[in-house]
């Protein structure tokens, strides 16, 4: 299984690094995703994520070929 994951904003940061490409067996999840590039920590509550460029949450189920991105929450704006 082959999955692109990409990192936005301050994660890219933090990760060290914009993208990754997986090649592993045994992921199911967005969760096992982040396990698998972040030392096998568990994913952040706060953390968004989407599949496929929809949002999606850690549960969401991932295929070979899909692509998983993470970024941190959206806050701030104009006042």
């Amino acid at each position: 299984m082959t999955i692109k994951v990409r990192y936005f904003a301050s994660l890219r940061e933090k990760m060290g690094r914009i993208d990754d490409t997986l090649v592993y067996e045994n992921i199911a999840t967005v969760a096992d995703v982040w396990r698998a590039v972040s030392s096998g920590r568990p994913i952040p509550d706060h953390l968004l994520c989407a599949v496929n460029m929809e949002y999606a949450d850690a549960q969401a189920e991932v295929k070979d070929g899909d692509e998983v991105a993470f970024f941190p929450p959206v806050t701030g704006g104009a006042r």
